[in-house]
């Protein structure tokens, strides 16, 4: 009798074990800084690859900067950003659900840093964007500064950002660079004169529902927000969110 239960507690203590093994792979396919997967197909558009992947947890949609891989490699995206219901116009397909991050070892795109070029500048309109981009030749500015008690200049942004987080400002600049449609809202980069260039702090960015001529001086107000992170190494100093453009 005693043998007979030492041998169910051991058969009990296996299924255990062995249960714990088979959900140990959904965990790690859970994990917000990575996504593994067996790569099942790959679909180019502009400078980001799209890769159906096999993953632990099933499958999925990744899209990383543009890569040759071959089908049946083994992949981790890092810090992949899940965005629901998107859709790509380039690719003209639309994805339930889309995890956009780095290829592991193959190295972030230009970080962006205080006032640097749009991150997203570099999908050329391969995350869907409707009208692409557009940049306008460098060339000195000079712009006066947006009236009223909200009125700030690109460089007060950066200089008085801690205090401005979270508060609304408007803010008068001449549009550099446009793209459209990208990650659900346009992203306008605005110089007015001030600031220095070599610390990137003459340009601020800018999203909005709104469209703008590049070229074309306009007057935007919208919330500020400061250490923005939109994962996959792409992270703004200070950032206008929720633009209106006039």
């Amino acid at each position: 009798m005693r043998s007979v239960l030492i041998l169910v507690l051991s058969m009990a203590v296996l299924g255990c074990t062995a249960e714990a093994t088979q959900d140990a792979p959904a965990v790690r396919a859970a994990d917000g800084n990575r996504l593994e997967g067996t790569v099942l197909e790959t679909l180019d558009a502009a400078n980001y690859t799209y890769l159906h992947l096999e993953t632990s947890a099933g499958e999925a949609w990744a899209a990383v900067p543009q890569v040759r891989l071959s089908v049946g490699a083994t992949v981790a995206i890092v810090n992949p950003q899940p965005m629901a219901d998107f859709e790509s116009k380039t690719l003209g397909r639309k994805f339930e659900t889309i995890y956009f991050g780095t290829l592991e070892g193959q190295g972030a795109p230009s970080q962006m840093g205080q006032g640097a070029a749009n991150p997203h500048a570099a999908m050329q309109g391969g995350m869907g964007g409707a009208g692409g981009q557009a940049q306008a030749n460098s060339g000195p500015v000079e712009v006066s500064k947006a009236g009223g008690a909200m009125g700030r200049t690109v460089a007060e942004l950066y200089a008085q950002k801690g205090e401005l987080a979270g508060k609304t400002v408007s803010l008068r600049g001449k549009v550099v660079k446009f793209s459209a449609g990208i990650m659900g809202r346009n992203w306008i980069h605005l110089q007015d004169g001030t600031g220095d260039a070599g610390s990137g702090t003459n340009d601020i960015t800018v999203t909005s529902s709104g469209t703008a001529a590049v070229g074309a001086v306009v007057l935007v107000q919208g919330i500020v927000a400061v250490d923005k992170d939109f994962g996959a190494g792409y992270r703004y100093a200070v950032i206008v969110e929720e633009a209106s453009v006039e």
